[in-house]
């Protein structure tokens, strides 16, 4: 290993975690990644592996069956296994954010039945709000819940569930209008709802249909898929936190550590695109030299380094904001924009290395190229990072 991308501060704990994870890595990820992301596969193998190394409970408490661990903690990690292949880190991401959301707003009977066994992976998560007609814009919602008894029914039509087919477990934000004061604002009017379902596609149980996987530029492997409720009937103790009303700040508050999630995994990439750019720059002959030994390149290489380090060191930082109980949306909102920036800018720089053969598929850069814009776009555009970001410096710096 280098010296990019390291943190200091680590217990013993966290660095033996983060050692067992770079060596899976290593060995379990990195050789079959290629592969398994030009047939667009499920990763299965990889997923067992992690379920028996204890990832999907990374930060789910003790007494619930995880390890207790920071978000610091899993943010490294998702960063290390982003680097063997990001598709990986979204699997994990999703998951992540429903435990995280059950963690924080659940009810105890909520938590008492999901998280151990969340924390073993044998329930896996996703979550939804974008819609077919909105994305970033959570107020433009049309899916609805309506009270019938001691259930709700469920209608409407979601979009971009990572994690869509092979979860077990979906967080679905909808309006609940009936629910809610007739004064109150949109955001009252929204409640997250705690779905469990089948894997699988098709009707997978009634009112509910997985009409199968989006077919996407780059992130493979994972499932995209769309989320079609018609009829749907939950009950109303599925409501999360059992109280209607307060979907959209669950749902915020899942996002809002799910961008230092991206954050890690756009600083994962941008790792490994370095990498590969330095040492195809070892290895690549012209005018008789390396073409490491290149003013042109060195300087190339230098600008990928900054990038690296200060993204790694700004995801650091917003993690640890966090975990010291404290308000951290402009820092997430700033390491997730400034490392998927960096991240499409590192790939790309690195990709010039290569030349034309980074054009070819035997390469691992030229899927590298094709991974890295999606960070650019989930959990939040980067010009919504920038309204985000824009709006909490008004607050910290409006005139007195």
């Amino acid at each position: 290993m280098g010296r990019l991308a390291h943190t200091e501060g680590l217990t013993e704990i966290q660095s033996e975690i983060l050692a067992a994870v770079h060596e899976f890595v290593e060995k379990e990820i990195i050789p079959v990644a290629q592969e398994l992301e030009h047939a667009d596969e499920y990763p299965a193998a990889i997923v067992e592996g992690m379920k028996a190394m204890g990832i999907f409970g990374l930060m789910i408490p003790e007494e619930y069956g995880g390890l207790g661990e920071s978000l610091l903690t899993y943010a490294l990690a998702v960063e290390e296994i982003a680097r063997g292949w990001m598709s990986v880190s979204g699997i994990i991401n999703t998951h992540f954010i429903v435990a995280y959301m059950v963690m924080q707003h659940g009810t105890e009977e909520q938590k008492q039945y999901f998280l151990p066994r969340m924390a073993a992976g044998e329930i896996r998560g996703s979550f939804s709000m974008s819609e077919p007609h909105c994305g970033s814009d959570v107020s433009a919602i049309k899916s609805k819940a309506v009270r019938d008894g001691d259930d709700f029914v469920l209608t409407g039509q979601k979009m971009w569930l990572t994690n869509g087919g092979s979860s077990t477990l979906t967080a679905v934000l909808v309006r609940t209008d009936d629910e809610a004061a007739p004064d109150s604002s949109v955001y009252k009017k929204m409640t997250t709802f705690l779905v469990e379902k089948p894997a699988g596609f098709g009707e997978v149980l009634p009112g509910l249909t997985i009409p199968g996987k989006i077919d996407k530029m780059g992130y493979k492997g994972v499932d995209t898929t769309e989320l079609v409720m018609d009829g749907l009937r939950i009950p109303a103790d599925r409501i999360l936190g059992g109280v209607p009303g307060r979907g959209f700040y669950q749902m915020m508050d899942g996002v809002e550590v799910g961008r230092v999630n991206v954050a890690a995994r756009a600083c994962g990439l941008s790792l490994r695109a370095f990498e590969l750019g330095i040492d195809y720059a070892q290895q690549r002959q012209t005018f008789g030299k390396q073409i490491a030994e290149h003013q042109a390149v060195q300087f190339r290489l230098a600008d990928m380094a900054v990038k690296v380090e200060a993204a790694h060191q700004m995801m650091v930082r917003a993690a640890r904001k966090k975990d010291a109980g404290e308000r951290n949306d402009l820092e997430a909102g700033m390491a997730k924009y400034l490392a998927s920036e960096y991240c499409k800018e590192v790939v790309e720089d690195s990709f010039r290395i290569h030349g034309g053969y980074g054009y070819a598929k035997e390469y691992e850069i030229e899927r590298l190229y094709r991974e890295a814009p999606m960070l650019l776009i989930g959990e939040g555009t980067a010009d919504i990072q920038r309204m985000i970001i824009g709006r909490r410096l008004l607050e910290d710096y409006k005139l007195r």
